[in-house]
């Protein structure tokens, strides 16, 4: 039978769970900004889909160019999505391994410490991707404007 935990080595858990939540915390919020992007993505490529047969065959060819930017897009955000999940799993576990190691005599501080780190390494890869998205969809605004700024009177175009 195992000792029952006194309150001040549970406190003492608690402490050492909250940087763990917070950064579940943030993750979080990463993923609700990411998750917006992609369905806005996801409404645009649905319009530009449904518009496709409509459409003349140089509109067509400008459409056919912006679906493959968003689905670059897409690919980018949804691997950012699915590695800061990853991310938020871990620390989830990291968590849960906190608890258990207070409550079960079994050494856990080498697997919270490798799984934090990886869990680090997940969201640092997931960050480069959606820097890497919100880098294709910043060049492909700066293309827009530059053809609405060639298209304006008084500029040659």
């Amino acid at each position: 039978m195992t000792p029952t935990p006194l309150p001040e080595e549970v406190a003492h858990i608690i402490q050492l769970a909250i940087a763990p939540v917070f950064t579940l915390a943030g993750i979080g919020a990463l993923l609700n900004v990411m998750a917006n992007r992609l369905a806005r993505v996801v409404d645009r490529w649905r319009a530009l889909e449904a518009a496709l047969p409509e459409t003349e065959p140089l509109t067509r060819s400008l459409y056919h160019s912006e679906l493959s930017v968003l689905d670059k897009r897409m690919e980018r955000i949804h691997r950012a999505i699915s590695l800061s999940t990853l991310a938020a799993l871990l620390i989830c576990v990291v968590i849960i391994l906190l608890f258990t190691g207070q409550l079960v005599p079994i050494p856990v501080a080498q697997a919270v410490s490798v799984l934090f780190v990886a869990s680090m390494v997940f969201l640092s890869v997931a960050l480069v991707s959606f820097l890497m998205e919100v880098r294709i969809a910043s060049r492909t605004l700066r293309v827009t404007r530059a053809v609405l700024e060639a298209g304006k009177p008084g500029k040659p175009g």
